[in-house]
């Protein structure tokens, strides 16, 4: 990619948070004063918590002297194109030029919905924006005599009066990702301002969005250097790091330097509230970064250095992994630490990661051949499907991660038998979606930001599990790419004992990259959120228990319960879903469920199932290490909801939760799936501050649990195995074990070894 030439400028991004004001006025003075060009605000009118950003970039103005300022980015549907305009010229004369605009289309239609404020549909917000600018650009040339008129689809002028002409030439700077806004930025734009955490593709997403506004820029007749590259990015300074933005100021500005000569960037805002980091960053970083690019630049000018730059560090390269030798066939596929992209993919939604390399296939051979090239290093692989998981088994520290989110497609097999097909890359509320139309759904999981194919190879305790039964228990079919690279095709005809052990096990088999389900007739369901006071906890847990068990199966609840702060009464949340587009059915269902204690506050709704598994797009960065723990119980008895009660008001978790099972998961034999626990009507996690702490309180429970569900659990002890598996299921696994992965190639998870801990591997 080409470096763009332009000067480089540095700016902070700070969130305007009217808890504290004079705080976040300070925040830009002192990035004025660590020498940063630019001091950038959030812009939320819909958020309570925020400060509105027009009045702030007024406010900031008066108090500074030399730095730019600039919403990152504005929000375009609430505030009407020419009098933005006009604001922005205004303050740009009193602030002696130091405004810029950056802007955006909208994107959360609710919420400005509810602000008074039109919604619209992705493209027609690109096409209102295209308007906007426009209108803008007009306001703005006040020297022009001829009548100013934008005769838009959603925004018009008609006569509008021209003027005042801003100090400065003003940069519109736009928030864009997708194809539509990148060319619209490339045509009309004088700035592209994404996010470096957004970029989910790392580099080869930098590449294609640079290339679609360069086509767009030269299709509307400009030179493509005409568009600055601007990025928000985070991280942090310390000692030398593992990842991209994580390390001492040189580092930093070695990696910068990177996007700047061969992604084009020219702008770097970090983002957060800290003194320290704007500090460091204007003080160290961009006069550094400065010095690098002037000299790579001028070796350049001369033709005498290579190409590309000779800047890129690989400095956090693992001495373990030979990354030379990764495969031609994942050539833009591999992401390593010192690359821009590490960042998106090193962590999961609770553990902290970071992997010397992560491997993104984009096909079922590259799945192969990913799979080859890391079982040649003698490091730990783990796989990670398109979500988050609880165990945070999918990242790893050093190793090689192996991740699916590129397979993520969604078919129709079959209509008459409901068959469908989803690579493991795609989230449930994809799949959701993608089955609405047809009148159909799948009960997997609590939340749509989980990835398919960690839940569909271990069990899936969702929404609709009391009626319709486990994830697992839909599953027709799976293509999965062996221990060895072979890809085979498992169901209840097709090597039958591997499709035994997928259903429960799979992570311990290989990586499958398609999975066949059988949806069921859903339509709108009912969904009811309720909050209680449960002082009498014990008593409240066995009342709701009781509620449950006598429930028809059409109804699901799942309950969760903290330690109350001081001073507060015990709450309780509970949430219930009814598989029923009956008003009368979903309230009779939740009745009995609102009445197991005080009723402080509730929510009934009927909607669509789309509209409960709905989740925002996420970025992963978490730190640190998961710890839960998981059980089975068949009853909440009274002797459980004691012991239970005490967990809770013990302070060793901060997050308790029963889901209830039962119904339908009974139906299946316990021998049919590697998911043997049939008989219990209750899933039970903790999740806890302290492992010690949380083992202390769980082990003494220990006796009231059937089984444990591995996707959350976190304690490694073995005995966690014979907790998870009855005596001949683990035996079973074990068995196949040997016959398909004998090596133990995939360990980095809920493992099953090939023979008892105990035992000595066989010969080879």
């Amino acid at each position: 990619m080409p470096d763009y030439g332009h000067d480089l400028i540095f700016g902070s991004f700070i969130t305007p948070a009217n808890a504290a004001p004079q705080q976040v006025v300070d925040l830009a003075r002192a990035s004025e004063a660590a020498g940063l060009d630019l001091a950038t605000f959030q812009d939320h009118p819909y958020q309570p918590g925020f400060l509105d950003t027009w009045t702030l970039l007024s406010y900031v103005a008066a108090r500074t002297e030399r730095i730019h300022l600039s919403a990152n980015v504005l929000n375009l549907p609430l505030r009407p194109p020419a009098v933005l305009a006009r604001a922005a010229a205004s303050l740009d004369l009193l602030s002696g030029g130091r405004f810029e605009l950056g802007l955006g289309a909208g994107g959360f239609w609710d919420a400005i919905g509810a602000m008074g404020g039109r919604r619209l549909t992705p493209g027609q917000g690109v096409q209102a924006l295209s308007e906007a600018i426009d209108i803008i650009r007009g306001v703005w040339d006040a020297g022009n005599t001829s009548i100013l008129r934008v005769d838009g689809t959603y925004y018009q002028v008609d006569g509008a009066k021209r003027g005042p002409a801003p100090a400065h030439d003003i940069g519109i700077w736009l928030g864009a990702y997708k194809p539509r806004m990148l060319r619209l930025t490339g045509a009309k734009a004088d700035g592209w301002l994404p996010s470096l955490p957004y970029m989910k593709g790392g580099l080869d997403e930098i590449a294609a969005s640079n290339a679609i506004i360069d086509e767009a820029a030269a299709q509307a007749g400009r030179d493509p250097s005409a568009v600055r590259r601007l990025l928000n990015l985070g991280g942090r300074f310390g000692p030398a790091g593992d990842g991209l933005l994580s390390g001492p100021p040189q580092e930093w500005a070695e990696q910068l330097a990177v996007l700047t000569l061969e992604y084009g960037f020219s702008g770097y805002i970090v983002m957060g509230d800290d003194p320290g980091t704007i500090q460091t960053f204007g003080q160290e970083v961009a006069p550094t970064l400065r010095e690098l690019v002037a000299a790579e630049r001028s070796v350049r000018a001369t033709g005498e250095g290579p190409q590309p730059t000779t800047i890129r560090s690989r400095g956090r390269r693992s001495a373990d992994i030979d990354y030379d030798g990764v495969p031609a066939s994942l050539a833009g596929a591999a992401i390593e630490p010192d690359d821009p992209g590490y960042a998106a993919v090193r962590s999961t939604y609770l553990r902290g990661g970071s992997p010397g390399l992560v491997l993104r296939p984009r096909t079922v051979t590259e799945v192969a051949d990913a799979l080859a090239f890391a079982r040649r290093q003698p490091v730990k692989l783990s796989i990670r499907s398109g979500g988050h998981g609880i165990g945070g088994r999918s990242t790893n520290r050093g190793g090689i991660v192996i991740d699916l989110a590129a397979l993520n497609q969604i078919e129709i097999l079959d209509k008459q038998t409901r068959r469908i097909r989803v690579e493991p890359g795609a989230r449930w509320s994809e799949v959701a979606a993608a089955l609405a139309p047809h009148g159909w759904a799948l009960s997997s999981g609590d939340y749509g930001g989980v990835g398919v194919g960690g839940l569909a190879t271990s069990g899936g305790i969702g929404w609709m599990v009391r009626e319709h039964g486990l994830t697992i228990d839909h599953l027709r079919a799976v293509d999965i790419v062996l221990a060895d690279g072979a890809l085979t095709r498992a169901s209840e005809t097709e090597n039958p004992d591997l499709f035994w052990a997928v259903r429960g096990a799979g992570a311990n088999f290989g990586i499958v990259t398609s999975f066949e389900f059988e949806a069921d007739e859903v339509g709108d369901v009912g969904f009811g959120q309720l909050v209680f006071d449960a002082g009498d906890t014990a008593g409240f847990l066995e009342r709701w228990g009781a509620a449950v068990e006598a429930a028809p199966r059409d109804l699901t609840s799942f309950l969760i319960i903290g330690r109350p702060r001081p001073g507060q009464p015990v709450i309780a949340q509970v949430m219930a879903m009814v598989d029923s587009d009956d008003t009368d059915t979903i309230i009779d269902r939740i009745q009995p469920l609102a009445d197991a204690g005080p009723l402080l506050d509730h929510a009934v709704q009927r909607l669509p199932y789309t509209a409960v598994m709905a989740a925002p797009p996420a970025t992963h960065q978490a730190q640190g290490e998961p710890v839960t723990r998981s059980g089975l119980v068949g009853h909440i008895t009274p002797e459980f909801a004691a012991a239970a009660t005490e967990l809770i008001m013990s302070g060793e978790s901060y997050f308790f939760q029963i889901r209830s099972v039962g119904g339908a998961v009974a139906d299946v034999a316990p021998d049919a799936t590697a998911y043997a626990h049939r008989a219990a009507n209750f899933q039970v996690v903790a999740f806890g501050p302290s492992r010690t702490g949380l083992d202390r309180v769980w082990d003494a429970m220990h006796h009231h649990f059937t089984g444990l569900y591995i996707n959350f659990e976190t304690d490694l002890r073995p005995e966690r195995l014979t907790d998870a598996y009855p005596t001949g299921t683990l035996r079973r696994l074990r068995d196949l074990k040997l016959r398909y992965d004998p090596a133990n190639v995939f360990r980095d998870n809920f493992n099953v070894p090939p023979q008892d801990p105990e035992t000595p591997p066989p010969a080879e």
